[in-house]
């Protein structure tokens, strides 16, 4: 094998682990906070619109560690440099 096929098969399979990580953290981070906002909001029905409001604010930054794994996925797939140390030799 040469060194830029083991570069992608790596840069690859980085990519592949980081994005399945990533998501499955923010999975299950988004179905524990909605669980625990719906069981609030199932013992507290007046306080439903702030309970509702501040769930929707953790899911976004609960999310975000989504995007941040897919940002690094992307990076190192299409920003790695060791693409452009052994092509340009």
């Amino acid at each position: 094998m040469e060194p830029l096929e083991i570069i992608a098969a790596a840069s690859v399979l980085g990519a592949c682990i980081c994005m399945g990580i990533g998501s499955i953290g923010s999975a299950l981070g988004e179905g524990n906070a909605a669980a625990s906002a719906l069981k609030a909001m199932s013992q507290q029905p007046d306080e439903a619109n702030r309970i509702r409001s501040t769930m929707f604010v953790s899911l976004a930054m609960i999310e975000t560690t989504a995007l941040y794994s897919l940002l690094i996925a992307f990076l190192v797939l299409y920003a790695n440099p060791f693409w452009k140390y052994f092509i340009n030799q």
